[in-house]
């Protein structure tokens, strides 16, 4: 098939659909790249970006680089173009993360394009959820969604979930107790006060979700320790319902694997009806990240802590226009 030619417009629209992935803190890390006339758009990590306390090997920067190249992959298929990936094509520069060529036209990938809706409509609700329970086969479509990229996702039992629960709260123990992390933390937060970073980025007052009722919240408080206007207390679900994203190896590229399985299992629970939020706190100390596997399991290394079920499904969070991530050569 020949290269497509890719017009302003069209690649324009397709980082549009990229970008609405989600990233550690909304910090959006990434940067595009349109070859003229080679049917190429490059994806590229921001390291301006970086978080060198809570992420200092950068894993997370490439999840969510990972999620937007699994979005742009929906979008290419939804206007009927094949995407051809290459992931890490030039190791001597580790901020390269991908290639993505277009060939076109084709018949489109169903699977991707079905998904194309829920772009839009995914977000991430740090609400409290009702106590139903997930049916057994929307979640054996969450863990067929990361087997297609490789990935594996475990649905844990009831001991388990314990633990990685026990995990979070130690988490919560730990970054109140590091100013620096707490520092990093707020950087990322909007809460209309003096001096805060640019509105088309980090996280808005609105998305903090209320603060909990007592100590058992299976989210984030993003608010912590400051008074935001408004903002009520909710007690939350007693027992959440979690699944666990991993792969065998810890590397760049299984990084950005599982960033594209994150964003698939996402999409594929927004159209499921679910409401989902990303639990990364106990990845990010590395004394807590090794117990969050199940030691029977084939996963060796998790990367990601899902929070799923029935609830509000949140907000969206504010994203920098496509002129400021993307670039013309």
């Amino acid at each position: 098939m020949s290269t497509t030619a890719l017009t302003r417009a069209l690649v324009t629209s397709l980082i549009e659909d990229a970008v609405t992935a989600p990233s550690m803190h909304n910090a959006q890390p990434w940067t595009f790249v349109s070859r003229a006339g080679s049917g190429v758009i490059e994806l590229h990590g921001d390291d301006a970006r970086a978080m060198p306390l809570e992420d200092p090997d950068h894993r997370a920067l490439h999840l969510g680089c990972g999620a937007a190249l699994f979005n742009l992959r929906v979008a290419a298929a939804y206007r009927g173009l094949p995407a051809v990936v290459r992931l890490l094509p030039r190791p001597e520069d580790g901020w390269h993360f991908a290639d993505v060529e277009l060939r076109g036209p084709y018949e489109a990938d169903s699977d991707l394009v079905t998904l194309h809706p829920a772009l839009a409509r995914r977000h991430t609700s740090r609400f409290p959820f009702t106590e139903e329970r997930i049916p057994a086969e929307v979640t054996d479509g969450l863990r067929a969604a990361a087997l297609l990229e490789g990935c594996r996702l475990v649905v844990p039992g009831a001991w388990h979930t314990d633990t990685v629960m026990d995990l979070v709260h130690a988490s919560e123990l730990f970054e109140a107790a590091d100013q620096a992390v707490r520092a990093e933390i707020a950087a990322w937060t909007r809460t209309g006060a003096a001096g805060e970073g640019p509105g088309t980025e980090g996280i808005p007052a609105y998305a903090f979700g209320p603060r909990q009722y007592d100590v058992t919240s299976p989210v984030r408080d993003f608010g912590a320790p400051r008074q935001v206007p408004g903002r009520g207390s909710a007690r939350f679900e007693k027992s959440p319902q979690i699944a666990l994203l991993g792969t065998v190896e810890d590397t760049p590229e299984e990084w950005l694997r599982a960033g594209q399985a994150m964003q698939r299992i996402l999409l594929r629970a927004t159209l499921d009806g679910l409401a989902t939020s990303l639990m990364s706190q106990p990845l990010e100390w590395p004394e807590l990240r090794s117990d969050a596997r199940d030691p029977s399991s084939t996963i060796g290394f998790v990367h990601m802590v899902f929070r799923l079920g029935y609830g509000p499904p949140g907000r969206a969070t504010p994203r920098r226009p496509v002129s400021e991530v993307l670039t013309f050569d």
